[in-house]
């Protein structure tokens, strides 16, 4: 028979402290760090048990078990990081939290971001006291990174659909991911590239002479990895009929095809559409709108461009389309598939947590 544990004392906290760990939560320059204690803290006076905060916040027991014993023996006070051994620390909490609210919530008269220059010019701190600041509250001001999410209306009917096909594939059907990279540019440099030498990189001039465009229809077999690729000098609804006509001849007659694509317009035109009727084994399964990272062939674009496109030299169109083709043969003699792992309730989720954060971020 097992033992039962050690009773937890119960844990509440006063009007004042309940106010200050909101204030905390929903102030947009709290430290991510600080704001989770505070989150813990809230949920644990509501009541709930260790395991049950930490199914809600996404943390481990472990950090439930910390954060609700430094309050228990601190108060507020225990919600902030220890202190390190080593000489007194000459700044103090009202320091960092200047630096930390001028680096969140304002900016300086002549730049778009804080440098430790001229931060620490600003609060007649160090360089370094305010580096470490930064690295301590995880604070990047020179960093910057995109997010773009989507606004269409079957976002989650259109993930699923396509998370269906990679975790799922139907039978007797070949799935494929299909797209189009637009406007490769032939492109030669104004003067010789110096070749590498031991201690001396590749040298090239920072101009370039171009040399017209094309673009690459291709089709990435999911399964298998290989790729179905056509080059055209031209963008559009009729060049996009010939790559399906091309499909129909290369996958065997017996094979549905679903067909994973984007919205762009050339794929739903009245002639695509009257090909398709005449064509039912064609099933086109569309990406939601700003979503083109739900398309396996596009890593495979990635896989062109880093190791033939973006070094190259090109003096014709016929040159760079010769280059392609050959890569494309070569990747299709040892083709390697990219294999997805997340399940679409996974990835509804993780847009879920992120459009909570941005809501609850003030912006």
């Amino acid at each position: 028979m097992s033992r039962p544990g050690p009773k937890i004392p119960p844990l509440s906290v006063t009007d004042a402290q309940r106010a200050v760990l909101e204030g905390w939560v929903r102030r947009r320059s709290t430290a991510q760090a600080l704001a989770q204690r505070s989150r813990i803290v809230l949920e644990c006076a509501e009541g709930h048990s260790i395991m049950e905060v930490s199914r809600r916040l996404q943390v481990s027991p472990d950090t439930v078990r910390t954060w609700r014993r430094r309050f228990l023996e601190r108060g507020l006070d225990g919600l902030s990081d220890e202190p390190r051994p080593g000489v007194p620390q000459k700044i103090t909490d009202a320091d960092v939290e200047r630096v930390i609210v001028k680096t969140l919530e304002e900016k300086p008269k002549n730049a778009t971001h804080w440098s430790t220059r001229s931060m620490a010019a600003a609060t007649g701190m160090s360089q370094s006291a305010v580096s470490r600041i930064w690295r301590a509250f995880a604070l990047a001001p020179h960093r910057t990174q995109t997010s773009l999410l989507s606004t269409d209306r079957l976002f989650i009917d259109k993930v699923r659909d396509v998370v269906g096909l990679y975790l799922d594939p139907p039978e007797k059907a070949l799935v494929l991911c299909m797209d189009e990279k637009s406007q490769i540019q032939a492109l030669d440099r104004s003067q010789p590239v110096l070749p590498r030498v031991p201690g001396v990189p590749e040298r090239r001039s920072h101009d370039c002479v171009r040399a017209g465009t094309t673009t690459l229809f291709a089709a990435l077999e999911v399964a298998t990895g290989k790729v179905i690729g056509s080059l055209h000098r031209r963008h559009r609804a009729v060049e996009f009929k010939k790559f399906l006509v091309r499909l129909d001849q290369e996958v065997p007659a017996e094979l549905e095809v679903h067909l994973i694509l984007d919205n762009y317009v050339t794929h739903k035109t009245p002639a695509i559409k009257k090909w398709l009727l005449a064509h039912p084994r064609f099933h086109l399964h569309f990406t939601p709108t700003s979503a083109s990272w739900l398309n396996l062939v596009e890593r495979w674009f990635a896989e062109l461009t880093q190791k033939k496109l973006r070094r190259g030299v090109h003096r014709s169109v016929q040159a760079l389309e010769r280059d392609i083709r050959s890569w494309l043969a070569d990747w299709n003699e040892r083709p390697r598939p990219f294999v997805w792992t997340k399940t679409a309730d996974e990835i509804l989720d993780k847009v879920a947590a992120y459009c909570r954060r941005i809501s609850d971020s003030g912006h």
